[in-house]
C-alpha cells in the first residue's frame, strides 16, 4: 500500500479507557479521521483529487490498536555490538533495529543510549562515548526521513550516569542541541537504588565477570568513593532540559528524599522505583512510574526489586518499558489480561497512551483518537501450535501483530497460515469515498 489513507474495516478498536468492537477507523492523509461502527460513518472530507478509492483492510477477528510506545530501550546497543568486542555500522544498525522493533508493534522508540564515567559490570565497546555520540547523531538524523525513509519514529532518552564527570560539557551540549527527547539522572553505586544490597550487586558483578569477594568489595569501595554529579549540576543540567522541552526522569529510586529532589527538578518520570510504597510514592507526586515488561514476563525483577506485576494491579506504575527485550511489550499486555485480569485497554494505556504523556508527545500519538497520527497496529491471538509439554495439552495463543501502520502508511504485515478468527489474513479492497456510510462487500 503507497497511501497514507485507508479505512481500517471492522476490528475491536481499543482505545485510551475502552474497547469498542466492530468498528472501522478511517485514515485520511496519516491522520485518523473518524472512527465509527461498521458501516455507518458519513465522514465526507475531501481526498486529493488524485485519491479516488480508499484501501480497506479487513480487520475482523483483530484489535486494533495504537503503536506501541518505548520510552526505555537499550536494545540498538545488542544490534550494533552482537558481540563485546565488536561494534557494527551505526546507521546500517539503526535501519535493522527499524525492521526488529517494528515487527513487534513498537511504532515510536526512544533509544536509551548511556553516559557513563566507569564501565563497572562489562565494558561494551558500543558505550565508549564515541559511540554514544555519534549515535545521537544518528538519531538525530532519522527524524528528517520520517514516514518516508522509516518504518518507525525515532527519539533519543539520554541516560546520565552520576559518575560521568568528565562529560558534563558534552552532556550540556547534546541537552542543548535538540538531538534529546528524554534525559534520565542513573546513581548505580553499591549500596542504594538498584543495587542497595551488597550481596545482589556482588552476584550481579559476578556474573558479568570473573572476580573474587575481595575484589568485589574494592570495586564497592572504589565506586562509592568516585566523584558524583553535584546537586548543582544535575539542577543546572535539568534547568537546559526544561528549557528545551527534553522530558526528565529519575531512576531507580529508592527514597522519599530522592523523588523530593527529582520532583524539584520537575521530572515527570519515575523509572523502575524500588518498592511498591516509593512507587506509589512518585504517582502521588503525579509523575508516570515506569517498570520493565520483562518483569511483568518473568513475575519478578531479575535483580529482587519491585514486581511489576503487584505494582500494575496496585495502581503504582503506570507505564511499561522494554528495557533489554522489545518482544516483552506485546505479551505483558496479554499476560496482564490473561493472569491478572486486567481490562485489556488498561493493559495497552500501559504501553501506549500514559508513556505517550510521560514523554510529553500524547498530542500526536499514543491512542486511537481523531486528529491523531495514524499510528495503528492489528493484532491477532493466533494459536501457539505444538509447543511441548511445558502447555500440558492446553490450548494456548498468543498475540501477534499482522499489520503495523505509522502516519498511515502500511510499513509491515505478516501472514500466519492458521489464524483463529477465521476472516482471512488482512485482505484488502479499494472503496470510494462516497461508498464510506454503505456496507462494503466482504473482502475476499
Amino acid at each position: 500500500m503507497d497511501t497514507n489513507s485507508c479505512i481500517i474495516r471492522g476490528g475491536t478498536v481499543v482505545c485510551a479507557d475502552r474497547a469498542l468492537p466492530d468498528c472501522d477507523v478511517v485514515v485520511i492523509d496519516g491522520r485518523i479521521a473518524s472512527i465509527e461502527p461498521v458501516g455507518s460513518s458519513d465522514f465526507d472530507a475531501q481526498p486529493d483529487a488524485t485519491m479516488g478509492v480508499l484501501p480497506v483492510v479487513d480487520a475482523r477477528g483483530a484489535y486494533v490498536v495504537p503503536g506501541l510506545i518505548d520510552i526505555h530501550s537499550d536494545y540498538v546497543e545488542n544490534v550494533a555490538s552482537p558481540r563485546p568486542s565488536v561494534v557494527m555500522d551505526l546507521s546500517t544498525s539503526l535501519y535493522k533495529a527499524d525492521r526488529e522493533l517494528v515487527s513487534h508493534g513498537v511504532t515510536t522508540i526512544f533509544h536509551s543510549l548511556s553516559v557513563y564515567g566507569a564501565h563497572v559490570f562489562d565494558h561494551k565497546p558500543i558505550r565508549n562515548f564515541g559511540n554514544v555520540s555519534a549515535l545521537i547523531d544518528r538519531v538525530a538524523g532519522l527524524r528528517e526521513g520520517e514516514e518516508r525513509d522509516h518504518l518507525i519514529r525515532h527519539r533519543l532518552h539520554m541516560r546520565v550516569e552520576l559518575d560521568s564527570v568528565d562529560l558534563y560539557d558534552d552532556i550540556e551540549g547534546f541537552l542543548r542541541s535538540g538531538k534529546v527527547d528524554l534525559v534520565s539522572f542513573m546513581d548505580h553505586t553499591p549500596g542504594q537504588g538498584q543495587y542497595r544490597d551488597l550481596l545482589v550487586f556482588g552476584d550481579t558483578l559476578k556474573g558479568y565477570r570473573d572476580v573474587s569477594d575481595e575484589e568485589v568489595r574494592a570495586i564497592v569501595r572504589q565506586q562509592q568513593e568516585s566523584e558524583k554529579l553535584t546537586y548543582a549540576q544535575i539542577t543546572a543540567l535539568a534547568s537546559v532540559a526544561r528549557e528545551r522541552g527534553v522530558s526528565i526522569a529519575s531512576h531507580d529510586d529508592d527514597s522519599e528524599d530522592k523523588l523530593a529532589f527529582m520532583d524539584g527538578l520537575e521530572a515527570t518520570i519515575s523509572e523502575f522505583p524500588i518498592s511498591l510504597d516509593i512507587a506509589r510514592a512518585a504517582r502521588a507526586r503525579g509523575m508516570h512510574t515506569i517498570a520493565g515488561a520483562p518483569n511483568v514476563m518473568l513475575g519478578h525483577s531479575h535483580s529482587g526489586n519491585l514486581s511489576a506485576r503487584e505494582a500494575v494491579q496496585a495502581g503504582a506504575i503506570d507505564v511499561l518499558c522494554s528495557d533489554y527485550y522489545p518482544a516483552a511489550l506485546l505479551d505483558a499486555v496479554f499476560t496482564l489480561r490473561d493472569q491478572c485480569g486486567l481490562d485489556i485497554a488498561k493493559a495497552f494505556a500501559l504501553v501506549t497512551i500514559n508513556p505517550a504523556k510521560a514523554a510529553g508527545i500524547a498530542d500526536e500519538v499514543g491512542s486511537i483518537a481523531v486528529g491523531k497520527r495514524a499510528d495503528v497496529l492489528l493484532v491477532r491471538e493466533i494459536s501457539c501450535g505444538s509447543c511441548g509439554s511445558s502447555c500440558d495439552g492446553a490450548a494456548r495463543t498468543m498475540p501477534v501483530v499482522t499489520r503495523a501502520f505509522v502516519g498511515g502508511r502500511s510499513v509491515f504485515r505478516s501472514h500466519y497460515p492458521d489464524q483463529p478468527c477465521g476472516y482471512g489474513r488482512d485482505t484488502e479492497q479499494l472503496v470510494s469515498l462516497e461508498q464510506l456510510s454503505r456496507p462494503l462487500v466482504e473482502a475476499v
